[in-house]
């Protein structure tokens, strides 16, 4: 069974009572889980670089690590913590807001947070990252119809692929929103995987796009960090 990490934003947590204030870890907090990873025989990887080893077609000490909506924090704080230790992650890309915000959240009352510029997304790749889809617009695909939510999923990846100039394989479901159909949609778009938001241990027999994750948030100590790496979550149908 094999963790794959699922953060946000890296950076400075907004104000106490702020809306999902959790889903921001300090940088701080950040390099030293990533290095203690590092010291215990861990080595971070993209979902391209994790597949086999999900698929049982490799072994070894590994964890992945998955960053959302692609975030400008993630850029400048961890890009370098993640290329200085030799590992790689993978971040799933909103196509249509590169350079903007994360306005989906304005409704929620969630602090604007700047998106990575194009600029800043290729250097992403050339650092050895990968770069995942996170459909348009980030939606929730359940709510809108067949054929608009195939379109989110195809055209995010063909966009993003032109953008970048790199191969887009990972796709991520914004807001954990999915079905089998939802899933097929994924399948036929071309991708080879997709994460959920359900908590649990990536595990060999396991449907690559409906992978599970472990949320790490600001208030994870190193201590329980290092429990999500190296122990099986219970309850795998509980929402991160």
């Amino acid at each position: 069974m094999i963790p794959i990490l699922m953060y946000h934003q890296i950076g400075q947590p907004a104000p106490k009572g702020a809306p999902y204030r959790g889903l921001t870890v300090h940088p701080r907090d950040f390099r030293r889980q990533m290095t203690w990873l590092r010291r215990l025989g861990y080595t971070g990887l993209s979902m391209r670089d994790l597949l086999p080893y999900v698929r049982g077609e490799r072994q070894g000490k590994v964890v992945g690590i998955t960053f959302d909506d692609g975030y400008r924090n993630v850029h400048d704080n961890a890009l370098p913590v993640l290329a200085g230790l030799g590992f790689t992650a993978t971040n799933y890309f909103v196509a249509h807001q590169l350079d903007g915000t994360n306005i989906w959240d304005r409704e929620k009352g969630i602090a604007s947070s700047d998106l990575m510029s194009l600029e800043e997304m290729r250097e992403w790749a050339a650092a050895g990252m990968e770069v995942g889809s996170h459909t348009l617009d980030h939606p929730f695909l359940p709510k809108l119809s067949p054929d608009i939510a195939a379109f989110q999923i195809k055209q995010s990846r063909l966009e993003l692929e032109e953008l970048a100039q790199v191969e887009v394989t990972a796709f991520c479901y914004p807001y954990g929103g999915e079905s089998p159909q939802i899933r097929d949609m994924v399948r036929a778009a071309g991708y080879t995987n997709a994460t959920t938001t359900e908590r649990g241990l990536a595990r060999i027999d396991d449907d690559l796009f409906g992978l599970p994750r472990a949320t790490v948030a600001r208030s994870t100590n190193i201590l329980r960090f290092l429990q999500k790496c190296m122990t099986r979550l219970e309850d795998r149908r509980r929402k991160a």
